[in-house]
């Protein structure tokens, strides 16, 4: 199935990073991304998890995080005001009230509007502790807290936008609950690594947009943050109907999409499939019941 033209569509950038310890310099390779994309016309960027930084142990990693109040969300609040942009940062190290008692943090996805406000937060709620052939251990648990509910999809220029965290692609049940509260769009804001990149990045994007009907953009790292990890990259935009329209190449940079939400209600009515559910079969997998 083909869209329309993207004239006049919303375009939506997705940044391609290599996040380090040294925060700075992180900071000045997505703050150039985004005065970028907003050139180029974005209305909307999307910065992957860790887009702060990435530590070499869980004691650095503590060290280096901030509160959500803190000063390096008030820069990227400025940043979005200069360049009159929504920013997605896609993954913050975020002290809570309680973290020096815990000495465990939040990963927190951060929806900036174009002014610079908070208009949403999203915790992530599937943590990575999995132990891989050819990958040392990683346990994500040792310094996270895992979130304690899904967020609501939120409107924005592009469209309604759910949002996710990495290892949450694995769930399509948290995909689903939010495609079913009105979402349009899904980010999975990412830092595969060198193994489960190549083999399932890209079929798990794909499935996941065809399954909901949804766009899903993905800004992931890339290559090696320090002597102990590195990143698979990959970044893309998935249509609705589960083609790649948009594409990161190695290294940093960016790719850009229009979103056509026309196009993606023609497949909800040409292939009703949230009409032909069958909860009575396997339950209501959309958000529970308050």
């Amino acid at each position: 199935m083909a869209g329309s033209s993207p004239r006049g569509l919303p375009l939506v950038a997705v940044c391609q990073v290599t996040s380090t310890p040294d925060k700075e310099q992180t900071f000045a390779a997505c703050s150039g991304l985004v005065q970028e994309a907003a050139r180029l016309g974005a209305c909307l960027v999307f910065l992957p998890e860790a887009f702060d930084f990435i530590g070499r142990d869980s004691a650095e990693t503590l060290r280096l995080a901030e509160p959500l109040g803190g000063d390096l969300v008030n820069r990227y609040a400025q940043l979005a005001r200069e360049c009159g942009i929504w920013l997605s940062l896609g993954g913050f190290h975020e002290r809570g009230q309680h973290w020096e008692q815990s000495q465990r943090i939040y990963n927190c996805h951060v929806l900036l509007d174009k002014e610079g406000s908070i208009v949403a937060t999203y915790r992530k709620t599937h943590l990575c502790d999995v132990k891989l052939p050819g990958q040392g251990p990683m346990c994500e648990s040792t310094s996270t807290i895992p979130g304690p509910t899904l967020g609501s999809p939120v409107s924005t220029p592009a469209g309604k936008v759910g949002l996710a965290i990495c290892y949450d692609l694995r769930f399509p049940e948290l995909s689903l609950a939010l495609a079913q509260d009105g979402a349009e769009i899904l980010t999975y804001p990412s830092a595969f690594g060198s193994v489960t990149g190549p083999a399932h990045w890209e079929v798990l994007l794909r499935a996941r947009a065809i399954e909901t009907q949804c766009y899903v953009v993905a800004a992931a790292q890339w290559g090696q943050h320090h002597e102990k990890r590195g990143s698979y990259g990959h970044s893309m935009v998935v249509d609705p109907w589960g083609i790649v329209i948009a594409r990161c190449s190695e290294g940093q940079g960016l790719c850009l999409a229009h979103i056509d939400l026309a196009y993606l209600h023609q497949i909800r009515q040409r292939m009703p499939v949230a009409q032909h559910r069958r909860p009575d079969l396997y339950g209501n997998l959309g958000r529970p019941d308050p």
